[in-house]
């Protein structure tokens, strides 16, 4: 469906121009000849795009972009400079602009390009939120996930990779969000109206998971009653997510190869090919070049799903984020639990800053979840209970570990000893706990 756009330009050629080319694509367009005429259009109307020069007689277009973003803050922009005033573009997109355009520029081809992203762009984050209750999820919003001068590289990232096919690792401690930033590939990918299939690779033994993978046919296997479509199928023309891929089994890993390689592959107990179109998107907190090296994972898999690496970095190193996650958390849990909150005290903002937060964005949710139950109106630093872990310092080589077994207890003994709810609580798989709880001797 096409999108409203308004053109604000001194210069009649160019306004013509670009709104017979935005025509052509199926956008409604109106024009604006100066600033001042341009911020009354867009006051009066609801337009989703506005593309400004900067340099007009009367408002420039940055000053239209600050006063018009005031009234329409969910408005998108790109700027349109001439060449050499690339310093101005850069500064307009620091102040907010989506994207610029140097003029002249006679290959509308460029402008295509540009305003595709951009309402693309716009269109996913306007998704994200919906996607995330659809799961059941409570997200945090894109602008939170991506604060911070690390993150906002990563988004770079994510950006320009979401507009190829090219397949994408995500690699990151537990709790970086690394589902959210595959979703959010995808959302700004052209298979964003395709489905976007995960799976837990962890949470399922080896015979289960080829099954779930690459579906099966009737007989396969005590139990297939019928042939079933394997999650690739499901997700043709789509996005397959593959979380924890550190966790597959060789045998899975050699058939994953030849989906990679021919997008192709046989359900389970079939002798049918099977053809799909799938971008594959997956995900890991191991480190797959050791484990490559120690021969638990197969490098040749290793080089065609690391086309285009995305690095997490863990919360303790975008601790710009730290507070309006917990404030979100507390927004959408005090309405979830039907309980009013004041906030955070000075010194619980203090102890959010200065914990490390080794299980990162999840177990900062799950600490302010319990600091919401015990507190009534505002939360104080004892309600977080984070003195305990900060107290203690272990030589560097074990901190990691030692945190890590003092969260499991932690969730363990909330539930009671439940594995289950504990691994539901720490956002982990049962197979993965128990292998933890046998390390750790718990």
């Amino acid at each position: 469906m096409g999108k409203s756009i308004l053109i604000v330009d001194d210069d009649e050629l160019m306004r013509s121009f670009v709104s017979t080319i935005l025509k052509e694509e199926g956008h409604r367009t109106e024009i604006a000849g100066n600033g001042r005429e341009g911020l009354a259009r867009l006051l009066d109307t609801e337009f989703d795009l506005v593309i400004t020069d900067l340099r007009m007689p009367d408002i420039s277009g940055l000053d239209l972009m600050h006063e018009g973003s005031k009234a329409k803050p969910d408005t998108r922009w790109i700027v349109i400079t001439a060449f050499g005033s690339i310093e101005n573009a850069v500064e307009a997109v620091k102040a907010g602009a989506s994207d610029y355009l140097t003029k002249p520029f006679n290959n509308p081809d460029e402008l295509r390009h540009v305003v595709r992203r951009v309402l693309r762009e716009a269109e996913a984050e306007q998704t994200i939120s919906l996607l995330a209750e659809e799961l059941g999820r409570q997200f945090p919003p894109m602008d939170m996930i991506f604060l911070g001068e690390k993150m906002r590289e990563v988004y770079r990232m994510v950006r320009e990779v979401a507009a190829t096919p090219a397949t994408v690792l995500i690699t990151g401690a537990t709790g970086t969000g690394k589902e959210l930033v595959a979703r959010v590939i995808h959302q700004l990918s052209p298979r964003q109206k395709k489905p976007f299939v995960a799976v837990n690779c962890a949470a399922l033994a080896e015979t289960l998971l080829e099954a779930e993978l690459f579906g099966h046919e009737r007989g396969a296997f005590t139990g297939a009653v019928a042939a079933r479509k394997g999650r690739f199928e499901l997700a043709d023309n789509g996005t397959v997510f593959l979380d924890e891929i550190g966790e597959i089994a060789p045998s899975v890993q050699v058939k994953l190869l030849r989906v990679l390689q021919e997008r192709e592959f046989e359900r389970v107990g079939g002798m049918k090919s099977i053809s799909v179109d799938v971008r594959v998107i997956s995900a890991t907190n191991k480190d797959l070049k050791t484990e490559v090296l120690s021969g638990r994972f197969r490098e040749d898999l290793y080089y065609r799903l690391n086309v285009f690496p995305v690095d997490l970095p863990p919360l303790s190193e975008r601790r710009e984020a730290i507070l309006p996650l917990a404030e979100f958390f507390v927004g959408k849990l005090a309405v979830a639990f039907g309980k009013k909150s004041d906030g955070f005290s000075t010194s619980a903002e203090s102890a959010l800053l200065e914990y490390d937060w080794p299980g990162n964005i999840r177990e900062l949710q799950n600490v302010i979840e319990r600091a919401l139950i015990l507190s009534s109106g505002r939360i104080e630093a004892h309600h977080l209970n984070l003195e305990k872990i900060s107290q203690t310092s272990p030589p560097a080589e074990g901190l990691l570990k030692t945190r890590e077994q003092e969260i499991i207890r932690k969730a363990l003994s909330e539930v009671k000893g439940n594995r289950k709810k504990a691994a539901e609580i720490l956002g982990i798989s049962i197979r993965t706990l128990q292998y933890r709880v046998k390390e750790y001797g718990l």
